[in-house]
């Protein structure tokens, strides 16, 4: 009875030690996930099967979803620091995303698009909100901000399982006027719960703190005209998907320009060297990511029409797919990072240049198993459930090599004057990557009246010319390793000893 007494105050003293705001976030992630992953699992599914769309009309719409979706991160995090309050411009997004998935619940073309506009400027502008509320409950030197945003980080997975979960079993009937309902209550239920914790969600480091009530109520009405007017702006462009994706390109082009000019011109000879090293795995990641994002659109209906999804007598749905990604983030980075540490005290050396090769050759290889698949396939031209699998956790594996050290790279690389805009590129790479991925998608045969045995040719190809274009970036990568390795410097070297 003591040894219970002493571990429930052990409890109770630890709970009280967690910053206050910091379990609402928790809860409050998980649910604001909801709608995202229902709308990233089912898009390019509800595009074909219900509103009709060939499959290179919904994957390119996938395409500029993502562009969106990545591209509005970095803008909401100013829109939210300056404007509206991380906490405001939170809750508008996320009434946005209510409103978005109603209309999309309605079943109407005109309102999809709408819908999806809503849902899009809503969602693209608030994620960075939760990571700025989380990250201001600590001081810069706390050690305990690693485990929040891990826990919060849980919190987003555990959104993406029950919402992929969720958009199986209604996908099953094709019953998506439910689906999305479901989507509205998640986020709506989001949007109580900040409501409820409404005092403790405050920002505690904000220019907003700095201007006087007048101020902030001018700025306040300037954001709320920003967040509103995006929508119309996202409505028109969604519905001109190739023009949008050749806008997006046309920036990204620009931004790389402009970095490669700074690079050039910069006058400190080691931070010239490590920024030169961030644009060469910024090419890597665009790789990686590019046929990464082909998941829920591409894979999705190759999975759909040309793969066997009876497994030990259970259908699986194309959405419970995505859970594999899911399941392997989880478990498998503590697992991978323990065994790093155990690595490392052993006097192996992994660093960024060997991750980013390592999860480009496990990509590659994760596309190159789809054609064993295919030429294994039954007569009916079904391939095996378990080729997908095996993809899916190839890549996945690569994800946790190249994700959780991108942001870190660049602060490690970036000089102090850059880190903005690097940053923003870094996030904007993501965005690009999603178009590429649409383009790559477009490439899939029609399935609409075929056959898998028809279409199995046209996937086997596309498949294993990006699984050895990524296996070539791959090498590429290891071939610059010792290059990267004498580019990237943490410190000036000493100045020279006189003699």
């Amino acid at each position: 009875m003591a040894d219970q007494t002493s571990k429930l105050a052990s409890l109770k003293q630890k709970l009280s030690a967690i910053p206050e705001g910091t379990g609402a976030l928790f809860f409050i992630q998980t649910f604001a996930t909801l709608g995202f992953a229902v709308l990233y699992s089912t898009l390019v599914l509800y595009a074909t099967k219900h509103l009709h769309l060939s499959a290179k009309e919904a994957t390119a719409l996938m395409g500029v979803f993502g562009a969106f979706n990545y591209g509005l991160h970095l803008f909401g995090g100013y829109l939210g620091g300056r404007f509206l309050s991380n906490r405001n411009l939170f809750v508008g997004g996320m009434v946005l995303q209510v409103i978005g998935c109603g209309l999309i619940a309605a079943g109407s073309a005109n309102l999809f698009y709408w819908g999806l506009a809503l849902f899009l400027t809503g969602s693209g502008l608030n994620v960075t909100c939760i990571n700025m509320m989380l990250t201001q409950r600590f001081t810069p030197d706390d050690p305990r901000r690693e485990g929040a945003f891990l826990w919060n980080y849980a919190g987003m997975n555990i959104g993406f399982f029950i919402g992929f979960s969720v958009a199986g079993y209604f996908q099953g009937s094709e019953n998506y006027t439910s689906l999305f309902i479901f989507a509205t209550l998640g986020n709506f239920l989001a949007i109580v719960l900040a409501a409820a914790n409404w005092q403790t969600l405050a920002d505690l480091a904000s220019t907003l703190r700095e201007v006087t009530q007048s101020q902030f109520k001018l700025r306040f009405l300037v954001g709320i005209a920003i967040l509103v007017g995006l929508v119309p702006v996202v409505w028109y462009m969604l519905q001109r998907p190739e023009s949008t994706a050749l806008i997006v390109k046309l920036i990204c082009a620009l931004v790389a320009t402009a970095l490669i000019v700074l690079t050039v011109r910069h006058p400190d000879r080691r931070e010239r060297r490590n920024m030169a090293a961030y644009l060469i795995l910024t090419l890597g990641s665009l790789a990686f990511w590019s046929l990464y994002q082909m998941a829920p659109s591409g894979l999705q209906l190759f999975a759909d029409h040309n793969v066997d999804l009876i497994v030990q007598g259970i259908h699986v749905q194309p959405q419970w797919i995505q859970n594999i990604n899911t399941v392997v983030i989880v478990v498998g980075g503590p697992l991978m990072s323990a065994l790093f540490v155990r690595l490392r005290s052993r006097g192996w050396k992994i660093d960024v240049p060997q991750q980013f090769s390592v999860s480009l050759l496990l990509m590659g290889a994760g596309f190159l198993v789809l054609p064993v698949g295919i030429s294994m396939a039954g007569t009916d031209g079904k391939s095996a459930f378990v080729w997908l699998f095996i993809s899916y956790v190839l890549q996945s594996i690569g994800e946790l090599l190249i994700s959780p050290v991108g942001y870190a790279m660049i602060g490690k690389l970036a000089p102090q004057r850059y880190q903005g805009i690097m940053m923003g590129s870094w996030m904007l790479v993501t965005g690009l990557a999603s178009i590429f991925a649409g383009d790559f998608s477009g490439m899939v045969p029609e399935p609409a009246g075929t056959t898998a045995v028809a279409t199995n040719p046209a996937y086997a190809t596309l498949f294993s010319r990006l699984g050895w274009g990524s296996v070539v970036v791959g090498v590429v990568l290891v071939v610059l390793i010792p290059l990267l390795r004498k580019l990237i410097t943490d410190k000036a070297p000493d100045a020279a000893v006189p003699a």
